[in-house]
This record gives structure tokens, sequence and C-alpha cells, in this order.
């Protein structure tokens, strides 16, 4: 197949206005925080999920919500609690006494975009219960599968304080989610401007929706003829590959730092998430910029580090970052 650059921009610039429209949207209601809008949209487009860690306070919630609202589509916010059961979020089967039949009352994952706030406060079972969902984009109840509807994108927050009441997330679960995203304060002028907006009892502004989910799904089929070089795709392998097998890449000092490496899932989504940042800049091709500038949300949740590294206070951050700076960009 020939690759069509000037086709493929110009079709770029006619599907991705939405991207500036949804940011200056959402601006009137948070100020600030671009980079948590961005790996929001990387998402939607990408078709993958992301885990939000930040401290309260930070707009995660608010900033999904936003996004649900100028999306013309179902969204669900589901507060996970100690108790939560797992027919709490997939629904159950209710026996009916006049017919004796079983019917399917189906649960609030059967939205397109599901707010899972605070997640590591449920227990193993109901982390479990989400698998099937963010993996196969279906649910089972009883012996029947349902096809969940597109877009289906799970956004989750998590404290990273207040682990009293707290339950891990399963490692298999936490590699479902394509970005983890850190979240930090507002600077001084950004924090002046929230006192401005917020120190008063006056309602925030009201969102209207601004785009479509067919237009998501059309922007999703563009995403998926952006250009990416073979020097790009060996970059990506590089990459991953030296979290495995460190010593090989001029990393021997890491070997015993590292538990696990990334998985291959870290390849595929680090490609998709790539594509995703040069559609949002209106490019279409991926540059090794677009590699660097997600890597990290990429790679930070699926580097485990050893006892070792946690005696010497290196994070996987830290390993991320020694990897992308010994790593030759092409």
């Amino acid at each position: 197949m020939v690759f069509d650059l000037a086709q493929i921009n110009e079709e770029i610039q006619r599907k991705s206005q939405f991207v500036e429209l949804i940011e200056s949207e959402i601006s009137k209601v948070i100020v600030g925080q671009k980079y948590l809008i961005r790996r929001l949209l990387v998402g939607l487009l990408a078709n993958g999920h992301i885990l939000l860690e930040g401290v309260p306070g930070l707009a995660k919630t608010l900033a999904v919500r936003s996004l649900a609202t100028l999306i013309k589509t179902n969204f669900q916010r589901i507060q996970f609690t100690p108790d939560l059961l797992p027919a709490d979020l997939l629904g159950t089967l209710i026996y009916n006494q006049k017919t004796g039949d079983f019917l399917i009352k189906k649960g609030p994952l059967f939205s397109n975009i599901i707010l899972a706030d605070e997640i590591n406060r449920a227990p193993a079972k109901v982390q479990a219960a989400l698998l099937e969902a963010m993996q196969e984009r279906q649910i089972t109840i009883g012996e029947e599968s349902f096809k969940l509807n597109d877009p289906f994108l799970v956004l989750a927050t998590q404290n990273p304080i207040e682990q009293e009441g707290t339950y891990p997330l399963p490692e298999a679960q936490v590699d479902r989610f394509m970005l983890k995203v850190k979240i930090n304060y507002p600077n001084e002028a950004d924090e002046l401007e929230i006192i401005k907006r917020m120190a008063h009892p006056k309602p925030l502004v009201e969102l209207h929706p601004v785009i479509t989910p067919e237009q998501i799904l059309e922007a999703r089929e563009v995403v998926d003829h952006i250009y990416m070089d073979e020097k790009i795709e060996r970059y990506i392998v590089s990459l991953v590959f030296a979290t495995r097998t460190p010593g090989k890449y001029g990393l021997g000092e890491l070997t015993d730092l590292i538990q696990f490496g990334a998985s291959p899932r870290a390849s595929i989504n680090l490609a998709l998430a790539a594509k995703a940042h040069a559609f949002i800049n209106h490019r279409g091709y991926v540059t090794p910029d677009d590699i660097r500038a997600i890597g990290m949300d990429i790679l930070r949740h699926r580097v485990l580090v050893t006892y070792e590294a946690e005696a010497e206070n290196m994070t996987s951050e830290d390993i991320v970052t020694r990897v992308f700076e010994t790593i030759e960009v092409p």
C-alpha cells in the first residue's frame, strides 16, 4: 500500500478539528490540566482505558465527567467501595415468579464512558469483574454474553495516599490500562485562577455536547491510517525489550532492579497511543517525539521493580527514564 502523506494530512486536518474545540470547552470548567485533557483524548482515540492517579482535589473526576458531557454518549459514574459486588457492575439474573424465567438486569457497565471512581477501594472479585469488559468489550451474565457498544472507555481514578481500606489492583488488570497518568498540583497562576472561579457559590458553566460517538469512531479510523516508519517500530521494540533484558542494551546496572519488564501489550499500546498523539497534533505520521511524549504513561505501570530497587529508592519511573535516555533515537 502506497502511503499518501498529503491525503492523510488533509483528512486529519478535517477530522481533528474537534480536538481544539473539546480543549476549549473543557477549559471553561477546568483551569490548566492540559496534560490530563490530552491524555484523555489519546485514550479516547486509541481505544484504550486510562488510570488516573493523584491526590484529592485535582479535578480528575470533573475532567472525566466534562469529557463525557462533550461527547453525546452515555456516561456512568461508579463509586467503588469495599462492599461493592460484581453484580453491582455487571448486572444480574432476576427470577420472574409469573413466568418462571430469569430476566437479565443490566448493570452500569453497559454504557460508553465509565468513571470508576477510587477503583482501588473495591476488593479483588470486583476488580476481576472488570477484566472481561475492559479487554473483550463484552460482559457475561449467566450463560449469555453481551457485546458492549463503541466507544467503550474505562477511566479509573485512584488516590495515592490514604492506603488504609484500599486494595492493590491485580497486575493483570493494571496491564489492561493503556495509560497510567499521574496528576500534579497546578502552578501558582492556575491556582489563582481556580480561586477566582470557584471560591464563591456560583454554579459551574454548563457544558453541551460538541461531538458525537460516530465522529469519534470515524477519527479512530483516521488514526489507524497514520503512517509509522519501520525505524519507529524498531525503536518501540528496543524500548520495551530494554525493560526485560537491560544488559543487552547497555543498561546492565538495571538488571537487578527490574523484577518484570513491560509486556507485549506495552508495545502495542505505545504504537497506538503514538498514532493518537500524532493525530491530536494534526500530523499524518509518527515521530520519535510522539513515542517519548507518551512513553512514560505507557510504561510506568508495566515495569515492576525488585526489593533492591526499593531499597535504593528507585521507582519504575526512574527506570523508564534511564531507558529513554539510553536507547538511541532513530
